[in-house]
This record gives C-alpha cells, sequence and structure tokens, in this order.
C-alpha cells in the first residue's frame, strides 16, 4: 500500500494560508473519519502545528496526491488550485524519508527544536484514538520513532541553543550550578522575553519577578507562569534579590547603571550576578562590566554563541542525515519481510486446501472398500500432481521461452539438483 505525505509549511506557505487548513485539535479525529472514509487514503495521521500542516496517508492503487489535496482544500473551504500552489508531495521512500526528517527537527524553522516529536507522537496516537491507522503506517511511525530517538541519542543536534532567549537561559545554567536555586528578574513583557521565562521554568528556577512599565502586561505574564509582576520603576528595590538579570525592553535610554549594580552587589555581599542584556539600543550601561561579582553579556556576545551553535547542529544535521537513510533501509527491509511473510502464509493455506481435499477423497475411498494400499497409492498420487501443478506450467513457460535465468531461479526454489545437467 503506497505511502502519499502531503502538506504545506513555513517554507512553501505563509501564515495566510497556513492558518487557514490547520486542524484543531478537538476537531481532528472528525477531520481523520472524513479523509478515511472516502476514496482519499485507507490510513492517515495528521500533524498540525504552527509551522505546519502535513496529512500522512496509506493508500491504494487507485488514489493519488491530488486527490488527497483536494480534501483538504474542501474541508477548509479553500480553492484546492490555489492551496495546490502551496503543497509539496512526497510519494514512497521519499515520504518515509519526509517523516523521519520532519520527527527529527531536521525540516524545523529551528534546527534540531525538539517539540516537534512529541507534536507527531500526539498525532500518531489521535490517529490511533479514531482508529484510522492500520499496520502500514503503524510500521512506518515506530520505526519513525526509533530513528527520531537515535538522532537525539547520537548526535548533538538538540544540544546547542539557537535562539537568543534560549542561550540566555544556557548561559544562566552554565554560570550557576544549580539554577532551580536562584532569582531571576526579567526586565520587559514582550515575545522575547515570555519565551526566556518559559525556558527558565522549564529548568525549575526558584522564582521568577517580571518587571515591566506597565504593570498590566507584566501581571499577565506573571500569571501565565507563577511569577511576581513589579512596576519598572521599583527594580531598584528588587535588584539585590536577583541572581540573573535578563533585560529586553525598547527604551532608548539604558534603564539599569552601573551605580545601581554596585549598589546591588554590596547587598548582596558580593554573591555573582549575571545579566544578560538582549536589548537593541541597550538597557544596560557597558560600564556595568567594571563592577566586581557582575558578570554581564550582550545580545552580541549570544550572537557569537549562537552563530557556533548553529555551525555545531548542522554538522549534528548530517549525521541525523545518515542515520535516517539507514532508517529508510530498515524500514523498506521490514516492508518486504512482511510482505515475504504474507506471500508464505498464502501458500501454506494453498497447501492446506489442496491436503484437505485430498484427504477427504482418500476417507471416501476407504469407505467405498478399496483397500488402505489402494488409497495410499491414489492420495500421493493426488498430492503430488496438485502440488507440482503450478511448479510445472512455470517451467514449461520458461522453457518455451529459452528463459535460462528463470529456470536456474525455479530449481533452486524447487530444490532440484543437478540442475546444469538437466537443463543443457
Amino acid at each position: 500500500m503506497p505511502l502519499i505525505a502531503v502538506g504545506v509549511n513555513h517554507k512553501t506557505a505563509p501564515v495566510s494560508i497556513r492558518e487557514k487548513i490547520s486542524f484543531a485539535p478537538e476537531k481532528m479525529v472528525e477531520a481523520l473519519n472524513s479523509l478515511v472514509s472516502g476514496a482519499q487514503a485507507k490510513e492517515a495521521v495528521i500533524v498540525s502545528t504552527c509551522n505546519r500542516t502535513e496529512l500522512y496517508c496509506a493508500v491504494d492503487g487507485e488514489s493519488d496526491a491530488e486527490k488527497i489535496i483536494d480534501w483538504l482544500g474542501r474541508y477548509h473551504h479553500v480553492e484546492p488550485a490555489e492551496l495546490g500552489r502551496f503543497c509539496y508531495t512526497h510519494v514512497g521512500d521519499e515520504g518515509v524519508r519526509h517523516v523521519m526528517r520532519v520527527a527529527s527537527g531536521l525540516d524545523s524553522l529551528i534546527l534540531g527544536e525538539p517539540q516537534i516529536l512529541g507534536q507527531v507522537k500526539s498525532a500518531y496516537a489521535v490517529s490511533q484514538e479514531g482508529k484510522c491507522i492500520g499496520s502500514e503506517l503503524q510500521s512506518l511511525f515506530q520505526q519513525t520513532f526509533s530513528v527520531a530517538k537515535r538522532v537525539r541519542t547520537d548526535t548533538a543536534i538538540g544540544e546547542n541553543p539557537v535562539s537568543i532567549a534560549f542561550a540566555a537561559v544556557s548561559l544562566a545554567q552554565r554560570i550557576f550550578a544549580d539554577v532551580k536555586r536562584s532569582t531571576a528578574l526579567l526586565i520587559g513583557a514582550g515575545q522575547t522575553i515570555e519565551l526566556v521565562a518559559r525556558h527558565l521554568k522549564e529548568a525549575g528556577i526558584k522564582r521568577i519577578i517580571v518587571a515591566n512599565r506597565t504593570l498590566e502586561r507584566a501581571q499577565i505574564l506573571a500569571d501565565e507562569l507563577g511569577a511576581e509582576a513589579i512596576l519598572l520603576g521599583d527594580i531598584t528595590d528588587f535588584l539585590h534579590q536577583a541572581d540573573i538579570v535578563i533585560s529586553s525592553t525598547a527604551s532608548q535610554l539604558p534603564i539599569i547603571g552601573k551605580g545601581m549594580i554596585e549598589r546591588a552587589t554590596n547587598k548582596r555581599r558580593h554573591k555573582p550576578m549575571l545579566l544578560v542584556d538582549i536589548a537593541v539600543p541597550r538597557d544596560i550601561e557597558p560600564e556595568v562590566q567594571e563592577v566586581e561579582d557582575a558578570y554581564l553579556y550582550t545580545v552580541d556576545d549570544l550572537h557569537s554563541v549562537i552563530e557556533e551553535n548553529v555551525r555545531a547542529r548542522q554538522d549534528a544535521a548530517e549525521a541525523a542525515e545518515k542515520i535516517i537513510e539507514q532508517g529508510i533501509d530498515e524500514f523498506r527491509r521490514k516492508q518486504e519481510s512482511r510482505k515475504v511473510a504474507d506471500l508464505i502464509v498464502s501458500y501454506r493455506a494453498q497447501a492446506e486446501l489442496i491436503k484437505q481435499s485430498e484427504l477427504e477423497r482418500a476417507l471416501k475411498s476407504l469407505e467405498s472398500g478399496q483397500t488402505p494400499e489402494q488409497v495410499v497409492a491414489k492420495l500421493a498420487h493426488g498430492l503430488m500432481n496438485k502440488l507440482i501443478h503450478s511448479p510445472t506450467q512455470y517451467l514449461r513457460q520458461a522453457g518455451a521461452e529459452a528463459d535460462q535465468e528463470a529456470l536456474q531461479r525455479a530449481a533452486e526454489v524447487l530444490g532440484i539438483t543437478d540442475t546444469k545437467e538437466s537443463l543443457e
């Protein structure tokens, strides 16, 4: 059953298109059932995130990518012809390669980001819940998860931070042996500070204080993360409590000066203080780096770290691609093995039918009064004729066509010895 992967992502479609064809979590099972109940797919998994919507489908020989794109457009009330301009299609091994690259973070906006694997696993679980997945996609996704785990374990694809927010928090984790016991003061309440706060929360930091010009905005972020909210003007009252200060505002003038930090470090009895200024223009006066026990890093310092980390991730991505190619080979071998197993089962079932037929005939012959010797002879003769009928037809056809390769292969399969003499 062929695999078709159809979708759009951040590289092929603008957000105006991506938002139109995203799937709400509560509607996902309904969508999957719609997809597999028609002629579009026999099995399906739908991955829908802010950066991509992808449909992974096991199809029969009558379905194709155009039918799946047509369904996607009709489901979301988007003209399929318009949608088709932004879609990509991967079939067979290319589809296998694509889902493995996606799950491993190689196709993400940020190379190696780890969240996508969890999102793919969730999509797989939803498809299982909706009974829209069978042996084909089960085998594919189990192999995909195994490959993604090897990529994470055997390469450094996710070890080095490649965003300003993540780099700032990673810096804090390197400087403070146990960041969980630290207090962080975050200045500003924009997107970057929000990401910093979330990374700190994930790192298990003890206390977060959010300072902003507008208390309401600071409170919104604080409520989401279990933090404290203060006004920008109250920073001096809290600065000495902070082990980590990370600032990102739109202020045109510095918010923190050298004198403020000197007073804060004196109150802290010279316990180290990390200050990370990721604002442009700068929020923290450069002279702060002259204060003993205060360690100031700017956005430029973080950019140099990020550039090194991007290069490290790219090197890791090359190793990850090799793991994926191995995973594709393994998946292909498993698929071939399954086909052989199915063939063997069918062959044995056919032989069983022949056996039962001849056995019933033999029993009737015994009941009619024939001697056991006659019955056994007829049974053996009947079994032999029926079991060799198809191979004999094949050999005759190959002989008529002078197909020596087919004859040799048949001889090997049938276990015929002295094949060279019998074929000459």
